[in-house]
């Protein structure tokens, strides 16, 4: 904190003090995904540097804050620490919870318990209608993410389904309707239905513990990786993709996936529209 006030202070650093809030926002998502990178290369060093450089985000917005007297890292602190203990009464308290799924559901009725308290706080004794479960998912959020924030609130209230095979249930039901919305050749129901199908997607990938946009990702690198593969391939013969027949392409593509090393996600799973 100190060495953040240093940067900021008039003879400190020009960028660092030219930062705001809004211009934070893109690295605040550029060093959470690359976190995530990191996890996902299962490298000790570098994910330790780049939560350093996440917990530098961190540093900058409540430093920020401080100069403009609104709060400081002592608050982001010790607000986290009332909130930890506040939401786990069965750790610090008389609450009883034996298992994750118990805890989980317990969680989210705390949460709704002090969303429930803010509105009265905010709109006072007009506060009619209790707070929504929903209440607090960004609507910032890309659309995937918001579909499984959705979803897992619902779950831990008992609102899901029994078994997978009732969503794989579901996601025939989803497609034969946009198949019947292609025939009729309505564009609006067309994105309708490619969203129910789409929504049905991510709560199964929330229903068997995948994080659906870290799944994605992994797919699209995936996909990435066998695609500049099959450009290198034709390139080496003096071919260029879009001069080639589909056969060729297809071709291509089944030696991409040959040359990857045994094991590997990007050999484990599918990669393009749905092809193993």
């Amino acid at each position: 904190m100190a060495l953040q006030a240093r940067l900021r202070a008039p003879n400190g650093c020009p960028w660092d003090r030219e930062q705001t809030h809004d211009s934070l926002r893109t690295y605040l998502l550029e060093e959470t995904y690359e976190v995530l990178e990191a996890l996902d290369a299962a490298d000790d060093a570098r994910l330790a540097d780049e939560l350093g450089d996440l917990l530098l985000q961190i540093v900058f917005h409540a430093e920020i804050a401080r100069e403009q007297g609104r709060f400081d890292v002592r608050d982001v602190i010790r607000r986290i620490h009332e909130k930890l203990v506040r939401r786990h009464p069965h750790v610090f308290g008389s609450a009883r919870a034996r298992t994750a799924a118990q805890v989980l559901k317990n969680w989210e009725q705390l949460k709704q318990e002090e969303r429930q308290a803010a509105l009265v706080r905010s709109r006072g004794a007009k506060a009619q209608a209790p707070a929504s479960l929903l209440d607090g998912i960004s609507k910032t959020l890309p659309a995937l993410l918001e579909a499984y924030q959705l979803t897992r609130r619902a779950a831990r209230v008992g609102f899901d389904w029994d078994h997978v095979e009732g969503l794989f249930d579901k996601l025939g039901e989803e497609t034969a309707e946009l198949r019947g919305a292609l025939r009729r050749g309505e564009g609006t129901e067309r994105e309708e239905e490619i969203g129910d199908l789409l929504f049905v997607a991510v709560n199964l990938a929330r229903f068997l513990d995948i994080d659906p946009e870290i799944a994605l990702k992994r797919a699209n690198r995936k996909f990435g990786a066998r695609f500049r593969q099959m450009e290198q391939t034709a390139a080496q013969a003096g071919r260029r993709l879009a001069d080639l027949p589909k056969d060729d392409l297809e071709a291509l593509w089944e030696a991409a996936k040959s040359n990857e090393p045994p094991g590997s996600p990007a050999r484990s799973a599918a990669a393009r529209g749905g092809r193993q």
